[in-house]
């Protein structure tokens, strides 16, 4: 059953102010932005300047897909243009600017169909994605729950400036993702930034991060040990493709 704007909208307030606790390390200030599906044509994204933590309805604006994704097809865009096309792409005309991200936002809900997003700049996990080896950290997974809840392996985008140049990078690697394991990414991974958590349900993206925030506070403390061990590629592809598992899974996320 179709949920309603304003039960979608209700969800969205209550996962941002949620990951926006403070205790919790996961944005500061301005850091961080979510976003949810309401329709293939439509979709609503937090708007500039809102903070997470105390963020309420009219922290979020409704935009259009098509403008937003069109802007992909541009070859070049200033800032200025951007923007305009921004505001353009708003259904109330009178309503908030959106956010910078709203293009990757705009994509993990419509390629990725994702029904949730929440874009965090964790603590423990930037400790990883500002590091020289970022990308060999996080090559497999440490325990099950990990390859269970945040998918076989995750997409790892190196750092762009962000808005319109992460999501291109962002395009790519979904492609790719796409085709060799025949399902969504859950996570992706930005390079000296953050991580943004994809989820059917509000609930989800919750899980997903605070599962991939679990996994880097326990791999950071590896390091102090010998470094990671990695459970094994097989353990992986059994772990995600058991029904029994992907049952728990599916429960903890309504």
């Amino acid at each position: 059953m179709d949920q309603s704007k304003e039960s979608i909208l209700q969800k969205l307030v209550e996962m941002s102010v949620s990951i926006g606790e403070t205790a919790k390390d996961l944005v500061i200030l301005g850091d961080g932005n979510t976003s949810a599906y309401i329709s293939n044509e439509s979709f609503y994204v937090k708007a500039s300047g809102s903070q997470l933590n105390n963020i309420g309805a009219d922290g979020f604006t409704e935009v259009f897909f098509k403008p937003v994704l069109d802007i992909l097809k541009r070859e070049s865009i200033s800032d200025a243009e951007l923007k305009s096309e921004f505001a353009n792409a708003r259904v109330d005309p009178a309503g908030k600017h959106p956010s910078i991200e709203t293009v990757f936002h705009a994509i993990a809900l419509s390629d990725c169909d994702a029904k949730f997003v929440a874009h965090t700049h964790p603590i423990s996990i930037n400790s990883i994605m500002c590091s020289m080896d970022a990308r060999k950290a996080l090559s497999g997974h440490l325990f099950s729950e990990s390859a269970l809840y945040l998918g076989p392996e995750p997409i790892i985008i190196d750092y762009a400036d962000p808005g319109l140049p992460i999501a291109r990078s962002l395009i790519y690697e979904i492609k790719k993702y796409q085709q060799k394991w025949g399902q969504q990414p859950r996570v992706f991974y930005l390079m000296n930034h953050g991580m943004v958590a994809l989820g059917q349900s509000a609930k989800e993206a919750e899980n997903i991060t605070a599962m991939a925030v679990k996994s880097a506070r326990i791999l950071l403390g590896t390091y102090q040990m010998g470094g990671p061990r990695f459970i094994s590629e097989e353990d992986v592809k059994r772990i995600v493709t058991r029904p029994d598992e992907e049952f728990r899974r599916k429960l903890a996320n309504k």
